[in-house]
């Protein structure tokens, strides 16, 4: 993140490409510190609207990303999907956006990927 922070503090960014600039943005929307991710949401809707258009699709679609990510903390004050691999007990209301299919942004699970294989 501090390479990152560096790289918006001095506006290094803005001499990359718009998806050179996008990936400086990925550590903001990763933390769980909600000011990083409130962060993350206005630097990529900035970039949507000064990209050129051919970029703009890829550009438009990290800005959906970094805002469900931005809801999840805002929501809960972290990713309840970090919980287990950071031995993070879950809240009630965690378990259930979890179990309800909230966002995880990755895989399915090992074990209900081969479930699905199966069928």
């Amino acid at each position: 993140r501090a390479i990152s922070r560096t790289m918006i503090e001095k506006a290094l960014f803005k001499s990359l490409h718009p998806v050179e600039q996008a990936f400086v943005f990925l550590p903001l929307e990763h933390s769980e510190k909600l000011s990083d991710q409130s962060r993350s949401v206005q630097l990529y809707e900035n970039l949507a609207v000064q990209c050129a258009a051919p970029y703009r699709p890829f550009i438009e679609n990290a800005l959906d990303y970094a805002r469900r990510h931005h809801g999840i903390i805002e929501r809960f004050g972290r990713f309840p999907h970090r919980n287990t691999i950071l031995k993070r007990s879950a809240t009630d209301d965690e378990e259930q956006f979890l179990a309800g299919g909230g966002d995880t942004f990755g895989p399915a699970p090992a074990s209900e990927g081969l479930d699905n294989a199966q069928q």
